[in-house]
């Protein structure tokens, strides 16, 4: 998986804790190695994780080595965010997509 630099990892052994139990909203996306469109996103989820840490918890869940949690939330395509918050989540988009228009689907949530 391409990580993004400041951008957290998470897994299906500590999805609970790290994204349900967080004490700020967590994007996460959901992510895959033989996804274009996903390495394509790690310079903006590094740049918004920088900019939005202290609102926004940021990490990536790489689909293929996380099948539980994959499953659990529906997912079928990459790469997909999700935004929690209180443990629920609260918004999904899919697709890449500009630094800009992910702050503005982001806006409400922040």
């Amino acid at each position: 998986m391409t990580r993004a630099a400041g951008v957290a990892e998470v897994t299906d052994a500590d999805f609970a804790t790290e994204v349900i139990g967080a004490d700020r909203p967590v994007l996460v996306e959901f992510t895959a190695d033989w996804c274009p469109p996903c390495r394509q996103m790690a310079p903006v989820l590094t740049a918004l994780a920088a900019q939005e840490g202290e609102r926004l918890k940021v990490v990536q869940l790489d689909v293929d080595h996380n099948p539980e949690t994959t499953n659990a939330y529906k997912v079928l395509s990459m790469p997909t965010f999700m935004v929690f918050r209180d443990g629920e989540p609260v918004k999904a988009m899919v697709g890449a997509r500009s630094g800009r228009r992910l702050r503005e689907e982001l806006s409400d949530v922040l």
